[in-house]
């Protein structure tokens, strides 16, 4: 169903061992470590080293304006038991007239090889498509980065082609400072259609639980 609003709503989304939610000023510490990560670092724009400062100027003005203003909308990746915040995903680059959004995601280095990433984008597509009308979720991800092509694989993404000298990574020097590198960018996309059996697949290849009422869906 899509909101008459222009903005997202403050919505949060589960499954069996995730809750996405809006961010929140207490995320401002776990946040700060989890961009302050070599590969988050590496394979992102943000800037570096990533100060409480820039975590608190997103988490409370530049993310919540975005959401208001319909242009985005980003989740906190929480553990469902812990609550400890284990990533980000950040749906932007909205077109409401072609009902499509493109994903980036991070997972804190604390919480890698669990299938929070696929667990966490796939709650958030369905959400965009089920509840928002969304038609296309397209994934970016850059020609070195196999972690994230294999996150967009697996969550049924049909790579489309590449874009030529896209995008700037980063590396480290032998001295230890970062460098920009220029590189290719892999289009990926993800239609509703797309969806069909994805959890079940993943579920039965030990990924991750199964969850068959995923996702649940609650509105504060």
């Amino acid at each position: 169903m899509t909101s008459s609003s222009p903005g997202f709503p403050d919505i949060s989304l589960s499954t069996d061992r995730l809750v996405l939610r809006p961010l929140d000023e207490a995320d401002v510490p776990e946040f700060t470590e989890m961009m302050n990560d070599e590969l988050v670092a590496a394979w992102t724009s943000v800037p570096t080293p990533y100060t409480r400062a820039d975590a608190r100027e997103w988490i409370t003005l530049r993310a919540p304006a975005e959401r208001a203003a319909g242009t985005g909308v980003a989740f906190a990746v929480t553990e469902l038991l812990t609550q400890r915040l284990v990533g980000t995903v950040h749906l932007r680059n909205v077109d409401r007239r072609v009902r499509a959004a493109e994903a980036a995601y991070v997972i804190a280095p604390w919480a890698r090889g669990e299938g929070y990433a696929c667990e966490s984008v796939l709650a958030a597509a369905g959400w965009l498509f089920d509840d928002q009308g969304f038609e296309r979720l397209e994934l970016r991800t850059a020609a070195d980065n196999t972690a994230s092509q294999q996150v967009a694989q697996k969550i049924g993404c049909i790579s489309e082609g590449v874009l030529r000298n896209a995008w700037i990574a980063r590396a480290r020097t032998e001295e230890g400072h970062w460098t920009e590198l220029r590189t290719d960018l892999i289009v990926w996309s993800l239609l509703p259609e797309d969806l069909d059996g994805v959890a079940e697949e993943l579920a039965q290849g030990g990924t991750y639980a199964h969850y068959p009422n995923w996702p649940g869906r609650h509105h504060s």
